[in-house]
């Protein structure tokens, strides 16, 4: 109800603006909008997958259907790079990620992945005016940075990345032959433009798309731009008309201004429009056919709407793109409107790993729908850190139980390798629901709190036979689910030391200079009351000190760090220990 209040609010504003009642065609637009929305889809030919997805063309659950079997061409819209990466992007980028391991490890589908980089745009000209420097080297140096970020958070990278700068030839000629399909004009001005009245009701495809994500959010875009273009027309007839022959046309080619970046073309100097160059790169990879389009929900309208439209125009085809899947958008919890660089609202992904790890951040992630709205808060992230806890704290006592460690009384083992069976085959079944992970998770800490139940330790051993092989069930079912969501949280130290070296630099510090104090105690002379010139020895008693920080130093240099007494400090080393040409062991020291 308050929509249509809404949009009736607004229309009698238009009216007392002076806006003519006859340029706004409320009933043709309704019934336009309605007759877009709801514009059949084709269920495709092909391979079953195995899963049912949310496509948003049809806003309902789908099964996938891939036209080769076992594999998935999938395009992705990638970063405009002119500003740091911030936890917006880091959260759809990861949940897709999620999404194709899943589809990879779990249903056996070869992803095929290509993603565009966007160096070119109106906010990349003007942040490289602020900077003083070239887009060129601008958009470098972002691009570098969301890469880094991107291994940072454990994404794995798409097949290939394709900047639009090195695709504005095949843009160029892709436009050509839309024109040529009759679906785009240029003006005498130098630019392009797509004809939206040449495919009729075919536009309009996302209307509606955000309230069907369960993002809580909805605007009557559909509407609103023909309201709001009708009235700009009414108003302001000839600086429309003279451009454009619809107002909802969008740019495929636009004249480049003085000073701006340009690239020759049959209409002038100038470069691609912001829609155009997916189209052209998503087609120059995988062709006339695509399986899955993806991106966060605030691209569904307009800019996937436009390459629909761009793609089946030059194409001639009538369903370029079978499924298109929307991540919801982060939120800062309490605040409205999304993360974005142009409300100033957001956390960088370096800032965010000075305070938590990447593993706990796709905890966040798994912990609600990929296609839903979710919150961030200091109070969310130390919920998905205590359940990476718990997880970590089950694997440690189920390794100490195998290992004879740890005493219990006697386990259950029959129920446990019950509800093993019972959670491989919730998880399953969550993950091919439209990758339900909130679900998959809470099934598999579920089984952690069943495991938990049978290992509270008891003071000796009761003579009970032992069942550590379920528990080493268990634990390695955990570990290969975790790491199929890119979670290494639980690998042992070998596997993490490229990522706990600055840790372990810290602890060997302060074991350092514990033994420094400890050996600074023992080495105390004794005072003597008498004037006897024998010098004062060591108290016997403190002896054994001074053995065990020898000791101590010995045994850490057999393993690499190597302490050296200083005076009254010491510091420490490592040595790299490699393997010459010949075979044998050479060292290497390195200094910290």
């Amino acid at each position: 109800m308050w929509k249509r209040a809404w949009t009736s609010m607004f229309l009698r504003s238009l009216v007392r603006a002076g806006v003519p009642f006859d340029f706004v065609p409320m009933r043709t637009c309704h019934s336009h909008c309605v007759q877009a929305a709801n514009k059949k889809w084709t269920r495709p030919s092909g391979y079953d997958a195995g899963v049912k997805v949310f496509n948003s063309l049809t806003k309902q659950k789908e099964p996938l259907i891939l036209a080769r079997e076992k594999v998935a061409t999938w395009y992705s819209c990638g970063p405009t790079v002119y500003d740091h990466a911030h936890l917006g992007h880091a959260c759809s980028y990861v949940r897709f990620d999620i999404v194709q391991r899943i589809l990879t490890r779990v249903f056996g589908i070869t992803v095929i992945h290509a993603m565009v980089i966007t160096d070119i745009d109106d906010k990349i000209i003007k942040r490289s005016w602020e900077e003083n420097i070239s887009p060129s080297v601008l958009t470098r140096m972002f691009e570098d940075e969301f890469k880094k970020d991107m291994l940072l958070l454990k994404v794995l990278p798409p097949l290939v990345y394709l900047r639009v700068t090195e695709n504005v030839h095949h843009i160029v000629t892709f436009i050509e032959q839309i024109i040529r399909n009759g679906h785009a004009y240029a003006t005498d001005d130098g630019d392009v433009y797509f004809d939206i009245q040449s495919i009729g009701d075919r536009y309009g495809r996302f209307i509606g798309a955000m309230e069907s994500q369960d993002t809580g959010l909805f605007l009557p875009l559909f509407l609103l731009i023909q309201v709001v273009s009708n009235a700009v027309i009414a108003i302001f007839p000839l600086s429309v008309s003279l451009n454009k022959k619809d107002p909802r046309d969008f740019a495929l080619w636009k004249k480049s201004k003085p000073e701006e970046p340009f690239w020759e073309s049959p209409w002038g100097r100038g470069r691609p429009g912001w829609h155009i160059e997916c189209s052209t790169v998503a087609s120059s990879v995988f062709g006339s056919q695509l399986d899955i389009h993806s991106g966060g929900i605030d691209l569904a309208f307009p800019h996937h709407e436009n390459e629909i439209a761009q793609s089946e125009a030059y194409h001639q085809c009538g369903q370029w793109c079978n499924y298109f899947l929307h991540s919801g958008h982060l939120h800062l919890k309490g605040r409205a409107e999304k993360m974005s660089k142009s409300l100033k609202n957001y956390i960088t992904i370096k800032d965010f790993l000075q305070s938590y790890s990447a593993s706990e951040f796709r905890m966040f992630c798994l912990l609600t729908k990929y296609r839903s709205g979710i919150d961030y808060s200091d109070g969310s992230m130390l919920e998905a850190r205590a359940s990476l806890e718990t997880v970590s704290a089950f694997i440690n006592s189920a390794q100490a139980y195998m290992k004879g460690q740890l005493h219990t009384s006697a386990i259950q083992e029959a129920l446990l390798w019950e509800k093993l069976e019972e959670t491989k085959s919730a998880v399953l079944t969550a993950l091919a629901d439209d990758f339900d992970t909130p679900r998959a998770v809470s099934a598999v800490l579920n089984l952690v709190y069943h495991a938990n139940c049978q290992l509270q330790p008891v003071s000796k051993s009761t003579g009970e036979a032992r069942c550590p092989a379920v528990l080493g069930a268990l634990v390695s079912y955990i570990l290969d689910i975790f790491d199929l969501f890119g979670i290494d949280t639980f690998k042992s130290p070998e596997g993490q030391a490229s990522e706990q070296v600055e840790s372990l630099e810290g602890i060997l510090d302060l074991l350092t200079q514990f033994r420094s104090e400890v050996r600074a105690f023992a080495l105390t002379r004794q005072v003597r009351s008498d004037s006897s010139s024998t010098k004062p020895g060591l108290y016997p008693e403190r002896i054994p000190l001074v053995k065990a920080c020898d000791t101590f130093r010995d045994e850490l240099t057999a393993l690499g760090v190597v302490i050296k007494d200083r005076g009254a400090a010491s510091t420490w080393e490592t040595t790299q220990r490699r393997l010459s040409p010949t075979g044998s062991k050479t060292d290497q020291d390195e200094s910290h």
